[in-house]
């Protein structure tokens, strides 16, 4: 057998005094694994200080831990490290400000493919968005398959992770950010003017975004279809608007 297959994936950190150093040290950390059904003292107290600095934990198989460990010995907890920091949503604005331009937000509400996550944030990057904003559950995190995919631009885009997606369209909304929801039954992306502040709104590769979401938005835009398929790929319709929105501006 060759002995890279026993090797962990070089985002991920199993054990218990690995992922415990790791918070401790302040390491970007994009979730932590743990198995189902472990109530052990330690990993207790590891969980505890993971909630405290606000980092996603989530049960896992053992089988999975297993899989993502290379069969390195996990102790029933792993740390999925994060290619890269996230932002601030502040940190968003004050791009924005300093470029001079109004803000340019994409907002990712439950994107789960991290191939998407990282094509849609190349294509941020290239078509000047100021910041990605993605819900801090049920999303891809800034894992190294998303750095992969977005071929190095992660290095470049604002990532903010929030904790409701709904309260922050409230947010931006009260900063003046015209909030753009891309969804089916809604206004013709071409008659659509995103030249001022704006925020696009895509959702779940099977679901599209969430009702709640859908109502918080000020228009919904659509994309037409003139085949037999009634979607595009999330990552290609973020791509679609993005350009058009970078037309206007």
């Amino acid at each position: 057998m060759n002995d890279r297959q026993n090797e962990p994936k070089p985002d991920v950190i199993p054990g218990r005094n690995p992922v415990s150093e790791a918070i401790r040290s302040g390491r970007p950390i994009d979730r932590i694994l743990v198995a189902r059904g472990e109530k052990s003292g330690a990993i207790v107290g590891i969980l505890a200080k993971a909630r405290e600095k606000q980092i996603p934990v989530k049960e896992a198989d053992r089988t999975k831990l297993d899989f993502l460990s290379g069969g390195a010995a996990h102790q029933g907890i792993v740390a999925l490290a994060a290619a890269k920091e996230y932002a601030e949503v502040e940190d968003i604005f004050a791009y924005a400000q300093e470029r001079n331009e109004p803000p340019f937000i994409v907002v990712l509400d439950e994107i789960e493919d991290p191939h998407n996550l990282g094509a849609i944030i190349r294509t941020a990057e290239c078509t000047g968005v100021h910041g990605v904003i993605v819900p801090k559950r049920r999303s891809a995190g800034l894992s190294y398959t998303v750095g992969k995919a977005s071929a190095g631009a992660v290095e470049y885009m604002r990532v903010a992770r929030v904790t409701n997606i709904s309260k922050l369209l409230d947010e931006l909304k009260e900063r003046g950010v015209w909030v753009y929801g891309a969804d089916m039954n809604g206004t013709d992306y071409r008659k659509c003017d995103m030249s001022g502040a704006c925020a696009l709104v895509v959702g779940n590769e099977g679901k599209g975004i969430s009702r709640l979401v859908r109502e918080k938005c000020d228009v919904i835009v659509s994309l037409p279809m003139k085949g037999h398929i009634n979607s595009l790929n999330a990552s290609v319709a973020a791509g679609v608007l993005m350009y058009a929105a970078a037309a206007n501006r």
